[in-house]
C-alpha cells in the first residue's frame, strides 16, 4: 500500500472512531483532527492525505456494527418511529425524513433530522405551540453558489432529538444533494417511513402494536 493510501486508511478509521467514541459531529471536524493525529504537524491540510464523507461514513457504519448490531437495530427502530410519530403530528408542513434515520446508518448522538415546508414558519410555531412542545429555534446560513442563504432551523426534545430544517413550500420540488456521498438527498415521507419500518423491523414493529390501527 503507498504512503497516501496508508495514511488516508489510518484518517479514516480514525476519524470515524472519533465520531462514534468521542462525540465529533462533522465529518470536516473529525478528519483533521484524525490527520493532525495520524500525521503530525507536517500535515497542513493536505487534501491528498484526506477521505471523502462517504469514506468515513462507511467507517462508521462498520464501527457501529462491529460493536453491538443488535443494539444498533433496536435503536435505529426506535428512532424511526419516533420519527414516524413526530411526522404524523407535523403532516399540514410536508414533513420528510432525511440523514441516518432514514439510511440506517446511524451512530452514537445521532439526531432525527427532517425537512418540513411552509411559506409562514409562524404557522410551524403556532402547530407546535399547540401541540405542547418545547422547542429551540436558531438561524443556519448556508452557502448556495456565491449566495448565503439563511434558513430556520427548530430543535424538539423527545427520546432523541428532533431537528426541524424550514424550507419554503416551493422547495419540496427541489432535490438537494448529500454532503456525505454527493448523491440526491433520500427524502421520505411519512407513508415511506412506515413502510420502510414494516419492510426493515416487521416483528419489532408488530411486537410494538403497529398493526392495530
Amino acid at each position: 500500500m503507498k504512503k497516501e493510501q496508508r495514511f488516508r486508511h489510518l484518517i479514516t478509521q480514525e476519524a470515524a472512531r472519533l465520531m462514534v467514541n468521542e462525540g465529533v459531529g462533522q465529518y470536516f471536524d473529525a478528519k483533521r483532527i484524525a490527520a493532525r493525529r495520524i500525521i503530525g504537524k507536517q500535515y497542513k491540510y493536505n487534501p491528498k492525505y484526506l477521505p471523502s464523507n462517504g469514506e468515513i461514513s462507511d467507517a462508521v457504519h462498520e464501527l457501529g456494527q462491529l460493536q453491538d448490531p443488535h443494539t444498533h437495530r433496536e435503536q435505529l427502530f426506535r428512532m424511526r418511529m419516533c420519527a414516524l410519530e413526530v411526522m404524523e403530528q407535523l403532516e399540514p408542513f410536508s414533513p420528510r425524513l432525511i440523514g441516518s434515520v432514514s439510511t440506517g446508518r446511524i451512530r452514537e448522538g445521532s439526531d432525527i433530522d427532517l425537512h418540513v415546508f411552509t411559506d409562514e414558519i409562524e404557522a410551524l410555531e403556532h402547530h407546535l405551540q399547540s401541540l405542547d412542545w418545547p422547542y429551540r429555534r436558531d438561524t443556519v446560513c448556508i452557502r448556495a453558489g456565491s449566495k448565503l442563504i439563511e434558513y430556520e432551523h427548530i430543535h424538539l426534545d423527545f427520546e432523541f432529538p428532533v431537528e426541524l430544517s424550514v424550507y419554503p413550500e416551493r422547495e419540496i420540488r427541489i432535490t438537494g444533494r448529500s454532503s456525505t456521498d454527493g448523491k440526491p438527498i433520500r427524502r421520505l415521507n411519512s407513508a415511506k417511513v412506515r413502510k420502510l419500518v414494516m419492510e426493515e423491523h416487521w416483528q419489532a414493529y408488530l411486537r410494538a402494536g403497529g398493526l392495530e390501527e
